[in-house]
């Protein structure tokens, strides 16, 4: 990563852990996940409100890292209005884009804003960080009533 695009990943993250969006359990939502990494200790809920097969509505709360809890952030921010397919499909691309190997090239089309995340591929512990929110959203979608875990 270049140094221009490492401090903007740098910026992106510490805004969105600061001033986190949708950071505030839903009151309305019919699915609620819960997600933990117990190697750090990132523990949130994931809030979703469906309307048919479109997310109307998403939230989070819980604690967590700076890279957990601005990846929650800014996939709230994305997730909004998708429908269930999208939510799905956006997944898939994201946990490519954050697992894959440092020099392993990404198509930053298919993630849009998202592609901000691409640098924690060169941090391999702190992928489980970033993917907690997204697989926690999964079960919200199609709740089984498990908790999600980074271990499992």
């Amino acid at each position: 990563m270049n140094g221009d695009i490492r401090e903007l990943y740098q910026q992106m993250i510490m805004d969105h852990n600061k001033s986190p969006r949708n950071f505030h359990p839903l009151e309305n939502a019919d699915r609620i996940a819960e997600g933990y990494n117990p190697l750090c200790g990132d523990h949130f809920k994931v809030y979703v409100k469906m309307e048919g097969d479109v997310i109307k509505d998403i939230s989070f709360d819980g604690a967590g890292c700076a890279i957990s809890k601005s990846s929650a952030s800014m996939m709230t921010t994305a997730l909004k209005g998708k429908s269930r397919q999208d939510a799905r499909a956006l997944f898939a691309e994201v946990i490519k884009m954050l697992s894959r190997k440092i020099d392993e090239p990404f198509d930053p089309g298919k993630v849009g804003k998202l592609s901000i995340l691409a640098g924690v591929c060169e941090f391999p512990t702190r992928v489980k960080c970033a993917s907690l929110a997204w697989h926690t959203m999964l079960e919200g979608l199609e709740p089984t009533g498990k908790q999600v875990t980074t271990e499992s």
